[in-house]
């Protein structure tokens, strides 16, 4: 998959500034710019497993929760939705490396990129690392870490994450919101 990168920075930056107005955000686009959100892919297997990925998924995630925003009996804040959506895999960011390995393409043994994980930073569920990183930069509300700490629904493995993920849910529709949109742009998307 071939994505203009610069374009697709635009459009992430245009998002963030457009509705984000927290002190902390230049902090964390910096960050983020030097680091690889940009370029990374959003996973190995599972989507976006392309460079530019990360981005497009966190674009993705955002535009399917704005679809679902407006279902809620109370819509949550917009600059709420933009940063839970947007910074949601920020765990992500320097954690995969570009590698190579054989596969048969036709009939013959072909070298072929491919990324691996390579966690440098190890702190407990996905979600919760994307919480640390973003509150390193800028201060989160409640009903946003939990959105955040909970996207990926019972699927985190952290047994405190899915002990805690239906009440999340309840409490905070944002949440709810964050994970179904995350789910449905990594399912419903074909890149």
């Amino acid at each position: 998959m071939e994505l203009n990168i610069e374009t697709q920075k635009e459009e992430f930056l245009t998002i963030c500034r457009s509705v984000i107005h927290r002190e902390g955000l230049e902090d964390l686009l910096n960050w983020m710019g030097k680091a690889d959100f940009y370029i990374a892919p959003a996973s190995t297997k599972y989507h976006g497993g392309y460079p530019g990925g990360l981005c497009q998924h966190s674009i993705d995630v955002y535009q399917y929760a704005k679809k679902l925003a407006f279902l809620m009996p109370k819509e949550p804040a917009e600059e709420s939705l933009a940063i839970a959506t947007l910074f949601h895999d920020i765990c992500k960011v320097n954690l995969y490396k570009k590698d190579k390995r054989n596969q048969k393409i036709n009939g013959e043994w072909q070298e072929v990129p491919y990324y691996v994980v390579e966690e440098k930073y190890h702190f407990g569920g996905h979600g919760s690392k994307s919480v640390f990183l973003v509150q390193q930069f800028m201060k989160l509300t409640t009903e946003e870490a939990a959105a955040i700490n909970c996207h990926m629904g019972f699927s985190d493995g952290s047994p405190s994450v899915v002990r805690d993920v239906s009440n999340a849910y309840q409490q905070f529709p944002l949440a709810w919101i964050t994970h179904v949109a995350d789910e449905a742009a990594t399912f419903l998307l074909d890149r």
